[in-house]
């Protein structure tokens, strides 16, 4: 399917983990990209679920439950489930990734296979499906697109519990599936269970053993139709030689009825071995024939080119016209042989022809009636197994014959009965010639999509009609293609289709526009991640001093929150550096109220320590010292004042009558200052007169004694 918009998650994070990479796949239901997982360094298959999808809560509540369902089942044969999650509009599940290829890629290249490399090749997707049947997980989607082969030989079978989320989602008239590989149950709309994905299975190994599909069709509802009223052949019809046991393993996996299949996987492993067992080498190394080996074109290649083979399809329930019985009183067992529970008109759906019913043994269509012996061939030996059903389908065969009259109440007209041929022939031919008009030249027939891409819709809309399309229109955002034009188209430009089938054209809305988050309050980082996460660009970041709002949180945004605008849009932010740093004034040495005023002018606090110390240096009421007495606070700090009493009071005591140098070193230890004067020399040394005595006086005074 061709791209119609921008892949815009390329080059993304993922839930903040899953670093996308590059796109792997595209399908139905879901884009599949290769990503790293950040956390735990490795490479991871992660698969986004289509926006139809994503925006259904219940659906995403099924998916998750049955995602941690999937999760639990680890098999070295079933790719893993890792994680699932929702990131904002983008749901997804995180895979196993497995590098290599896939079953596809060997039938395309190799055409059909030998039996040996078929069996070996579906041996681990059956002990796969197994485990899974066991746990009782059901898959709905086996094909050969969804086998995993990685580099180093590993097998693996992938996408378990998406296709039952989606068909739990739908309604109950409709399913998701590959319609080449349904199931007849699953065409009907009936209950699904293991036995569904035998037939898958079936269908994909007569695929491996033939180079083609069962069924063929134009259109995915003839191949439907076929699942339904048709039988898979034995893989012997186009590969003459095959042993007859791989033939009777096909059809026991394909077969119509549920009940006649294996029970699930694990049954079906066990037969599969013992198969593999006990076949010869020259049985297991047949080589098919060359036209098939080559890798002819098989049925899928031709719903490829016509429609998506992956199509939601209404059950089929075709309505079966009475059977006419002929008169055989004599012979019931020719009743019997008229019972053919495998054709049907082909009036039910016009161009669609019924699979000739196959017989296993001679490999080629049934000659002698439906399930009942086989008297005009000579019956290759049966095994225990297909013997067992003969037996069942006879004993049906009979019992619906014993319930029919064996003549009929009123002979038919010779007459009558050709003109009924007649009429039947002209409605046949009439539904031919129509049929043949309808896709050779009608609405059916194939065309062409072309460029609509950057074309008003009006143009495209003329461009469709010119080439035989009928074509709606589907709003969608798109950062690319101005609002009103045309991103392009589903199926996309190029494609050929059939000229009834649906054309839908993406008109531009121009870019998304989303809301930005609220960013203020947060820090830095969280910011950050909820840019990233809202799929927004940080812009240039200021910084500011904020009193009241700690260092590293968003103060302020520009664009504003709520502001719509485009991902990838660049938002600055304003960050708070937390309060603003003052110095500390030094006031030592000041009055008490000039150093609170001076302090309180810086923008910070002064407190006066409740005790005054002496000091005989600084004054009575001046500061002594500070806390701190330098460096920075914040506005509002605290600078703690210690306030000087001045120097203390000493008695001074008495010295007059004593000697000078003992009154001196007396005075000088109680912390004066002492001055001499001496009269007539000082002869004597002797204190004749002090100043002051016997008095307080301030510490550090200075006593004046006179000696003679």
């Amino acid at each position: 399917m061709q791209e119609y918009v921008s892949d815009r998650l390329v080059g993304t994070l993922v839930d903040n983990r899953y670093a996308v990479r590059s796109k792997l796949a595209r399908g139905g239901m879901s884009t599949v990209y290769l990503a790293t997982d950040l956390r735990l360094e490795r490479d991871v298959a992660l698969k986004v679920l289509h926006p139809h999808l994503a925006t259904d809560e219940s659906f995403l509540g099924r998916l998750g439950r049955e995602a941690k369902t999937a999760a639990r089942l680890s098999h070295p044969h079933v790719v893993g489930v890792l994680d699932q999650g929702n990131d904002g509009q983008t749901a997804y599940l995180v895979m196993e990734y497995i590098k290599g290829h896939t079953l596809r890629d060997v039938i395309t290249s190799k055409g059909a296979l030998p039996p040996r490399l078929a069996l070996a090749l579906i041996d681990p997707v059956i002990e796969g499906l197994g485990t899974a049947h066991a746990a009782g997980m059901i898959h709905r989607d086996i094909k050969p697109e969804n086998v995993l082969i990685a580099e180093d030989g590993r097998i693996k079978l992938g996408d378990f519990g998406l296709a039952r989320a989606v068909t739990t989602s739908t309604s109950t008239g409709a399913l998701i599936g590959t319609v080449a590989y349904l199931s007849p149950e699953l065409v009907l709309g009936k209950p699904a269970d293991a036995r569904s994905d035998i037939y898958s299975v079936g269908i994909m190994l007569y695929e491996m053993l033939t180079g083609k599909q069962p069924f063929d069709g134009d259109v995915p509802i003839q191949v439907a139709y076929q699942h339904v009223n048709g039988k898979v052949g034995p893989p012997s019809a186009l590969v003459p030689g095959l042993a007859a046991e791989v033939d009777e393993l096909v059809q026991w996996c394909t077969d119509n009825d549920p009940e006649n299949r294996p029970v699930d996987g694990n049954a079906l492993l066990q037969e599969l071995r013992h198969i593999r067992t006990n076949l010869t080498d020259r049985e297991l190394d047949l080589q098919p024939p060359a036209a098939i080996a080559a890798g002819a074109q098989s049925p899928t290649e031709i719903i490829a080119r016509t429609n998506n083979p992956t199509s939601v399809i209404s059950p089929l329930a075709p309505t079966r016209p009475p059977r006419v019985q002929e008169q055989h009183p004599q012979d019931p067992t020719r009743a019997q042989e008229q019972f053919r529970p495998h054709e049907h008109p082909t009036a039910v759906f016009p161009g669609v022809a019924p699979s000739a019913p196959f017989d296993a043994r001679t490999a080629g269509p049934r000659t002698s009636g439906g399930y009942g012996p086989y008297p005009d061939t000579e019956a290759a030996p049966l095994t225990k197994r297909a013997q067992r059903k003969a037996d069942k389908e006879t004993e049906k065969a009979r019992s619906r014959a014993a319930a029919t009259p064996l003549r009929s109440l009123r002979e038919g007209n010779p007459r009558r009965r050709g003109a009924l041929w007649v009429v039947v022939l002209v409605i046949i031919a009439l539904l031919a010639t129509g049929g043949g008009w309808f896709f050779g030249m009608g609405p059916g027939s194939p065309g062409t999509i072309p460029a609509v891409a950057n074309k008003t819709v009006a143009q495209a809309q003329q461009l469709l009609s010119d080439a035989g399309f009928q074509s709606s229109t589907r709003d969608v955002f798109d950062d690319d293609v101005p609002s009103g034009l045309v991103v392009g188209s589903e199926p996309g430009a190029g494609t050929e289709i059939r000229k009834f089938q649906p054309v839908a054209l993406f008109v531009s809305k121009g870019p998304q526009l989303f809301e930005l988050p609220k960013l203020t309050g947060l820090t830095l980082d969280q910011a950050k991640n909820e840019l990233n996460s809202a799929e927004m660009a940080l812009g240039t970041i200021v910084e500011q001093f904020d009193e009241g709002i700690a260092a590293g949180v968003v103060l302020a945004q520009d664009p504003a929150a709520g502001t719509a605008a485009r991902h990838g849009t660049p938002v600055a932010l304003t960050v708070s550096k937390g309060p603003e740093p003052i110095a500390v004034p030094s006031v030592v040495g000041l009055d008490e109220d000039e150093a609170v005023e001076a302090i309180g002018a810086a923008g910070l606090k002064a407190v006066v320590a409740k005790d005054e110390v002496n000091d005989k240096n600084v004054p009575r009421g001046a500061v002594l010292s500070q806390a701190p007495a330098n460096g920075t606070l914040t506005r509002g700090g605290t600078v703690t004042l210690t306030i000087s009493r001045g120097p203390k009071l000493v008695e001074v005591p008495s010295f007059i009558g004593k000697q000078a140098g003992e009154a001196r070193r007396e005075l000088e230890k109680l912390g004066f200052q002492v001055r001499v004067n001496n009269v007539l020399g000082g002869f004597f040394g002797t204190v004749r007169d002090q100043d002051p005595v016997d008095e307080e006086v301030p510490e550090g005074s200075v006593i004046t004694l006179t000696v003679v």
